[in-house]
């Protein structure tokens, strides 16, 4: 049987529920459906809180099948289908694809991937890194630069500067000339953001963030403010954002969300969910995003962007790395190594 149909390593929901529903098995390996796709041998997959978030309430995509978890990872192109012009057997590709229903996340040794959603694997990143960057980068730079729209100068605010998006965030930020404050939880939260470039740290444990940002900016509030977090977070980030300002939140608001704040403030409120475009089949915008990744490459040859790995765990251990990230302990990204040479360039 499985000379006939080669087999692989993924972690297959089949029922909702807490981190215990996930195990690794093995599954046939997944083939070539259309001329445009590519099949990549996956050395590393990142894991993100949509992942925990997917665990928990089913997929979005082909909600009532099994589906393969991961939206993001790292390897080395197998094949190609007779259309694909852009890539070729050996090449080392990293990409945002899959991951939200069906079998194509990247929790497994194989994925199948459009090459409309790939890029090559910056040389200077290991598989490692270059799994942890998609879906971070690509929120990052859709909030802030598509939504906000920042500029050299502005006073921005990154909630939870030493998190997955929020690193990344600071980052883009910095690039873009803004002057950044960020909230962080301890001293090793503190010293990766000032490594990052941050200009002023917010222990929130020990001080009250808008009192903070109302010292830090003479009254006057900030630009920007970019919510990685959530309520009650978002309500009190309008308070602390200067009139006609912005906050672009990549949580969904609820029912305790203070609008009527954001409205006295004349604030421009923004949505990200960078997973919006796979959610609707937006050709184009997916293409969009992979552009964002091509973008990246050139940060990383001249030493101006880098991504922080604060754990990894061996794809059989799937469920501990799940329970890390509902943690909220971690800082940066976690990864799940696939292949042990994951490390390599």
């Amino acid at each position: 049987m499985s000379e006939r149909f080669p087999l692989m390593r993924a972690v297959v929901l089949s029922t909702p529920g807490d981190a215990n529903t996930l195990t690794c098995r093995e599954v046939p390996i997944p083939e070539i459906q259309s001329e445009t796709e590519v099949r990549v041998r996956l050395k590393a997959a990142s894991v993100n809180p949509v992942d925990a978030k997917i665990r928990q309430r089913g997929p979005y995509l082909n909600a009532n099948e099994p589906a393969i978890l991961g939206c993001d990872g790292a390897g080395i192109v197998e094949s190609v289908g007779a259309g694909v012009r852009h890539f070729s057997p050996g090449d080392a590709v990293f990409f945002c694809s899959g991951g939200l229903g069906g079998d194509r996340g990247t929790y497994a040794d194989y994925a199948i991937v459009d090459e409309s959603h790939l890029a090559l694997k910056p040389p200077q990143l290991n598989f490692v890194e270059a799994a942890a960057v998609p879906l971070v980068l690509i929120a990052a730079w859709e909030a802030l630069y598509d939504r906000a729209a920042i500029t050299a100068g502005q006073r921005v605010l990154i909630h939870g500067g030493a998190g997955g998006v929020g690193h990344v965030a600071l980052q883009l930020a910095k690039l873009r000339g803004a002057v950044v404050a960020t909230t962080v939880r301890d001293e090793a939260q503190a010293q990766l953001v000032a490594q990052l470039g941050a200009d002023h740290c917010i222990y929130y444990p020990r001080i009250e963030f808008r009192e903070a940002i109302r010292v830090w900016t003479e009254g006057q509030g900030v630009d920007v403010v970019l919510d990685t977090v959530g309520e009650p977070v978002l309500s009190q980030s309008f308070e602390i954002t200067r009139l006609g300002g912005q906050v672009i939140t990549l949580l969904a608001p609820t029912a305790e969300t203070n609008w009527a704040i954001a409205r006295t403030h004349n604030l421009r409120v923004g949505f990200e969910l960078m997973l919006t475009p796979a959610l609707h089949g937006l050709s184009d915008a997916r293409r969009y995003q992979t552009k964002i990744l091509e973008s990246c490459k050139r940060w990383v040859e001249i030493g101006q962007f880098q991504i922080h790995i604060g754990h990894t765990f061996p794809l059989e251990a799937v469920a501990d790395a799940h329970r890390w990230i509902e943690s909220g302990d971690g800082i940066g990204k976690t990864v799940l190594i696939i292949d042990s040479n994951a490390g390599d360039r």
